[in-house]
């Protein structure tokens, strides 16, 4: 079975000419620079329909976002700007749609009395909670005009070039939220360095910047958005981007060579979080931004600091855009929609409004590579993801990637992220984008409202744990364990030194997941669940009775199936519901298996569960079944496989018993046949 390539007709057709794809440059997608072009080209007239007649303002329909009407307008303008600015700066200033005439005269009209309530003024850059969207916005315009300084900001009237440099310095004059909003003030800084009007105060925004980032870098190239462990897709297309970004323009030899070796690294395995259908991995907030997530991969080809041939940098870029475009990102009138595919509420944060997916203009970095750069010319590679099966284990982050070359899917189990900082308390519900404990290129996860998949939780009172903040135990070439502590909704339970440690381990397609329970009192029910697969309503009743023959699950959907099969300590299996549906589809089916913590005298030192589980978009794939089988003693548990080798994870190897701290990481073992 071949791995897959993206269709040569799209499902969803473009409101805007599109080329005749190219299938002797890109086999895998049919995409070259014109097509890059002409996506841009047709994404600005749409958008740009919505302009106030001023052009002050991009007004894009939809509901709006916390921030209000006029930032989400003011949104709409600057992300929309800085796709302007990259395909105007890519072609070397050649602007045949007057792109960039329209964006400065909103500039102008928006600074002339910024704060006014008007039809076309930009409202006043506050602190991050109070009036604080604006300092996002104030990156993209800074970046934007940079970019295009000779053919918008050095035409600018002077006095209108003073009052945008006034409006612009209110990102520097105001507090950011606490993660990778430093790095706003720090692009704006270096725009008003670069034209000339630097001072101590932008010297001072850019230390800061680059201070803050020394201390969010965890290594392999990860940094944390903020403190605490929040690894998500803004270490690509907000940590590296901005700074490494700064350096390029500025042609800081010192600060390129410092950090360009931390964005090689980082897409060593990044590059890995693409799917052979061009999908990027569905982990984290803001995922509107969609093919956003290319970014990092275009800045590594344009600062020369990435490990990926230029012909797998294209097959990655494209591989993301074409995925979009093909499943409805943009609306019938070429419009980014707030979801995924089409509309999707459950993808969506608080400061989601209209214009929030237009960050998706970072996608088009590549544009400033010059058509005769080899990550145009070159003959498309296969993506990472294809070919033979990958286990990478990230322990920076807490991240598993798992990879498997016959269906071209990706998984990333996660023991390391989540979105509880340091100084927060665990409050339920935890967040579905960061809690749960595997994501995939081609799954959910469910909604709050509904079963949660990929997750281990107790069952007291007839309420349910979450899983929040995830502190990592220990890593092996091909396995991550990590621990969390159970916590209940308000007026539940609370377990006193209560925690559940969870291990998974990858061999190929199939995932072996271990988890123990501490100090849970004997007799707690315990959930494990496995993946939501997305599947049509008027097949669900069929697959939604249970168990098959070993207890084992299975979910099929039209391009994956799910499947959890139960090793040790489950006493029954099942098949719940999530009518709120996924990103991938309106409705979905989510495994689960249930167990109770064992006897009285057991609870300190926990009770041991195992479960093989596996995501699959071969159809071919045999049930799990027969394919491993566990023993257990005490808090060792011995795998054994088909092919007669055999794995053991040992919870209790640090000091005998597995209650003390040196107990805590497990210890894994493997043996061949």
């Amino acid at each position: 079975m071949s791995t897959p390539t993206l269709s040569s007709t799209p499902t969803a057709p473009l409101p805007f000419p599109f080329p005749a794809d190219d299938r002797a440059l890109s086999p895998y997608t049919g995409l070259t620079r014109a097509h890059w072009e002409a996506v841009a080209d047709g994404m600005l007239r749409a958008a740009l329909r919505y302009a106030t007649p001023g052009h002050g303002l991009i007004d894009l329909p939809g509901p709006p976002s916390r921030s209000g009407v006029r930032s989400d307008g003011l949104e709409g303008f600057a992300r929309t700007f800085l796709l302007a600015a990259l395909r105007v700066a890519g072609a070397g200033g050649a602007d045949p749609h007057s792109f960039l005439p329209r964006y400065t005269a909103g500039i102008e009209r928006g600074t002339l009395t910024p704060g006014r309530d008007d039809a076309e003024s930009w409202p006043l850059i506050g602190h991050h909670g109070i009036q604080g969207q604006p300092m996002v916005e104030s990156a993209s315009v800074a970046l934007a005009l940079r970019l295009t300084a000779p053919w918008t900001w050095k035409r600018m009237p002077a006095a209108a070039r003073d009052r945008t440099e006034e409006w612009l310095r209110g990102a520097l004059r105001h507090t950011p939220a606490p993660n990778n909003w430093y790095l706003f003030p720090l692009t704006v800084a270096g725009f008003l360095e670069s034209v000339g009007r630097g001072d101590a105060e932008t010297a001072r925004a850019i230390e800061r910047g680059l201070d803050l980032l020394e201390g969010w870098y965890r290594g392999q190239g990860w940094y944390t958005d903020g403190d605490g462990r929040a690894f998500d897709h803004y270490n690509g297309w907000a940590l590296h981007l901005y700074p490494l970004l700064h350096a390029h323009l500025a042609a800081d030899r010192e600060l390129l060579d410092h950090l360009g070796p931390r964005l090689r690294e980082f897409l060593e395995g990044f590059s890995l979080l693409f799917d052979a259908d061009g999908a990027p991995i569905h982990h984290g907030r803001s995922l509107t931004y969609r093919f956003a997530a290319g970014a990092a991969v275009a800045l590594g080809a344009l600062t020369d600091h990435t490990p990926l041939a230029p012909g797998a940098t294209r097959r990655l870029l494209s591989g993301a855009l074409r995925h979009f475009l093909d499943r409805g990102a943009l609306t019938g009138d070429g419009v980014l929609s707030l979801g995924w595919y089409g509309p999707h509420e459950a993808t969506l944060q608080r400061y989601s409004g209209p214009g929030s997916p237009y960050w998706a203009s970072k996608g088009f970095f590549a544009l400033l590579l010059p058509p005769d750069h080899p990550v145009w010319t070159a003959t498309e590679e296969p993506a990472p993801s294809q070919g033979r099966d990958r286990v990478l284990a990230l322990s920076a982050p807490g991240f598993l990637v798992q990879t498997t070359g016959r269906d071209g899917l990706v998984r990333l189990h996660n023991h390391g992220s989540s979105k509880i900082r340091p100084w927060e308390a665990e409050r339920p519900p935890s967040d579905p984008l960061y809690a749960r404990l595997a994501y995939s290129t081609r799954t959910g996860p469910t909604s709050a409202a509904n079963t949660p998949d990929n997750h281990i939780g107790l069952e007291l009172r007839g309420l349910r744990s979450f899983r929040l903040r995830i502190t990592p135990l220990a890593a092996g070439p091909n396995w991550l364990a990590s621990s969390h502590i159970p916590v209940f909704p308000d007026g539940g339970p609370v377990l006193p030194a209560a925690r559940i440690d969870s291990l998974t381990l990858v061999r190929g397609p199939l995932e072996l997941r271990v988890h123990r329970t501490v100090n849970i009192p004997a007799g707690t029910a315990v959930h494990h669940s496995g993946w939501a697969v997305a599947v049509p309503p008027d097949t669900a009743a069929e697959q939604a009775d249970g168990a098959g023959p070993a207890g084992e699950t299975c979910v099929a959907g039209a391009e994956v199936t799910g499947r959890l099969l139960p090793l040790h300590g489950w006493q029954s299996s099942t098949v719940r519901r999530a009518p709120q549906g996924t990103a991938y589809g309106p409705w979905a089916l989510v495994p689960e298996l249930t167990g109770t913590v064992g006897a009285v005298g057991e609870e300190e030192s926990g009770t041991v569960f195992a479960a093989l589980a596996a995501l699959t978009g071969d159809p071919d794939a045999p049930p799990l079944a027969g394919l491993a089988t566990a023993e257990v003693s005490g808090l060792t548990v011995t795998v054994r496989w088909a092919d007669g080798s055999s794995t053991v994870v040992d919870f209790g190897a640090g000091t005998g018993t597995g209650t003390g701290t040196d107990g805590d990481a497990p210890r894994v073992t493997e043996q061949t046949a």
